[in-house]
This record gives structure tokens, C-alpha cells and sequence, in this order.
């Protein structure tokens, strides 16, 4: 990866295709908002940002060097090559290969493990306007002050949280799965920092024994939280398309990059099922 500093804050050349729209808007996450010039805020780890796009990089307005290294570079995922995945994912899979090339710039990001499990639990059963509405009340609510709006609440902060004082989010049956993972991660019944490199079996296993969490939660949790990058969400939609379009597919046959080739099997399967690009529910 380039960057360079200027006047707005850092410009960031990326090694492969990294476009904003197509990573932001696929599903993965639910805090950043496009606004009407086409630029995306929202509040990572605390932290706001403005980004854009500028010719043949991004820009993150107020960026700081200090800010590219301890945030962005791991969050935006810019140590890895995108360009070298697809053409791995479509050697390896050759099946693939039309999927790959329907979209590109997809980057998978380096979330918060905990906001990616609790904004994940919110998601089940619900659709993208809906997901974002709860989780901006969970902010809003919960959540310190910082530059641009609030910060999303910790674990330990939630888990003295009576299911009660949820009720304002409107987030129905998820509000007590919401409570009873704050809690397990809190008190460290469910380690989410080990599930860097611990097995993944283990920490699916280990997910599951939150209250409302079951494979598709916890396989969320891994790929957009932990940043497994083999970790396969597969729900009714998902299993439809692999057996309709992707027969023989599977997250062990198409491997370490499981998680980024299910993007793109998602995404191609909506085009030949005629349905908008990008517009995913509950995924």
C-alpha cells in the first residue's frame, strides 16, 4: 500500500481494488452512511471519519499518520492484496470465476470483535434500515461522546443492562440475546481475543453458547469481527444460491479465503436472480 499526506488528511493507494461503496454497502457493516456527495461517515473504535474517493485512491479527511497506523491499515485490511485473493479464490475454484469478476473493490473489514457480535445478533430476522435504526438507539443510548456522535458501548458497559432498559430500541426477542452476550464476554465465559488464532472449530463452539447465537451469528462474528478470513456465513439465501448456481461449492473446497469468495457468490447469485446489487438482508 502508498499513501501520502495532503492538505484533507491522507490519500491511501491500496494494493488491489478497494471501492467504498461496494465494501460498505455489502452487508458486512452497519455504521457507515453514504451521504448526498457521495462520501461515507462513521465511527470506528471511536473514532469519526469522512472518507471519498480521488481518482486513483481515498481519502480519510483529519487523518493523521499516527491514525493510518494504529487504525486504518488494519481496519481497512490494507496489508492484503484484494487483486491476489480473486485471482486465488478463481484458480482455486474455477467455478468462481464469473462470480469474481460481477464486482470489485469488496475489501473485507477489520471490525471490533464485540460490535460485530452484537450488531450481528441484531440482525437476525431484520433488514438493513431496520438493523442500522437499533444499533444507532444502542449508540445513542449507551454509547460516550465522541466527534461525529457516539461510540459503540462495550460489553461490560451492556452487561449491566437489564433487558428493561433495552426496550427503547425497539430490538424485540434480540434484546436479552444482547444482554446475555455482553455479559459472557464481560465476565469472560466467551474470550473474543483469543479467536485471533485459536481454532475456529473452538470458537464457533464457543459463540454458540451465547443465548440467540447460532452458525450464521457466530460465522458473522468470525469473518467480519475477528477477521477469519476462512469463516463461511451461509444462511437460506445463501444455501439456495450455492445450490442453485455453485453446486459442489463449499467453504472447505474454496479455503483460506472462504469468507471473501462468499461476497462475491452472494452478490453474482443476486444478478441472475435479476435482484438490486449491494441491497443485502439479514447477511
Amino acid at each position: 500500500m502508498e499513501w501520502k499526506k495532503i492538505s484533507e488528511g491522507i490519500k491511501i493507494i491500496p494494493d488491489g481494488a478497494f471501492d467504498l461503496k461496494n465494501t460498505f454497502d455489502c452487508g458486512q457493516c452497519f455504521r457507515w452512511n453514504e451521504r448526498e456527495d457521495g462520501s461515507y461517515e462513521g465511527i470506528v473504535r471511536g473514532r469519526y471519519a469522512r472518507l471519498y474517493c480521488e481518482r486513483d485512491g481515498i481519502i480519510i479527511e483529519n487523518c493523521t499518520e499516527e491514525d493510518l497506523e494504529m487504525i486504518w491499515t488494519d481496519y481497512f485490511d490494507l496489508g492484503n492484496d484484494y487483486d491476489s485473493i480473486r485471482r486465488e479464490i478463481s484458480s482455486g475454484c474455477p467455478e468462481l470465476s464469473c462470480a469474481v469478476d460481477s464486482i470489485d473493490g469488496i475489501r473485507i473489514l477489520s471490525q471490533d470483535p464485540w460490535e460485530a457480535l452484537c450488531s450481528f445478533i441484531i440482525s437476525q430476522n431484520n433488514n438493513i434500515p431496520r438493523i442500522k435504526g437499533i444499533i444507532e438507539r444502542l449508540c445513542d443510548t449507551f454509547g460516550d461522546d465522541t466527534e461525529g456522535g457516539k461510540s459503540f458501548p462495550g460489553a461490560e458497559k451492556l452487561a449491566s443492562v437489564g433487558t428493561e432498559e433495552l426496550a427503547p430500541l425497539r430490538a424485540g426477542f434480540r434484546a436479552r440475546y444482547i444482554t446475555d452476550a455482553a455479559r459472557k464476554v464481560s465476565d469472560g465465559r466467551v474470550c473474543l481475543e483469543k479467536m485471533y488464532s485459536a481454532p475456529i472449530d473452538d470458537c464457533r463452539r464457543e459463540l454458540m453458547t451465547i443465548t440467540g447465537v447460532g452458525q450464521k451469528v457466530a460465522e458473522c462474528t468470525l469473518l467480519y469481527g475477528l477477521h477469519r478470513l476462512e469463516a463461511f456465513p451461509v444462511d437460506v439465501w445463501m444455501k439456495k444460491a450455492l445450490a442453485t448456481h455453485f453446486s459442489g461449492v463449499s467453504a472447505e473446497s474454496i479455503g483460506r479465503y472462504a469468507g471473501v469468495a462468499q461476497q462475491y457468490i452472494f452478490h453474482y447469485s443476486r444478478l441472475l436472480e435479476g435482484a438490486v446489487p449491494g441491497r443485502k438482508k439479514d447477511q
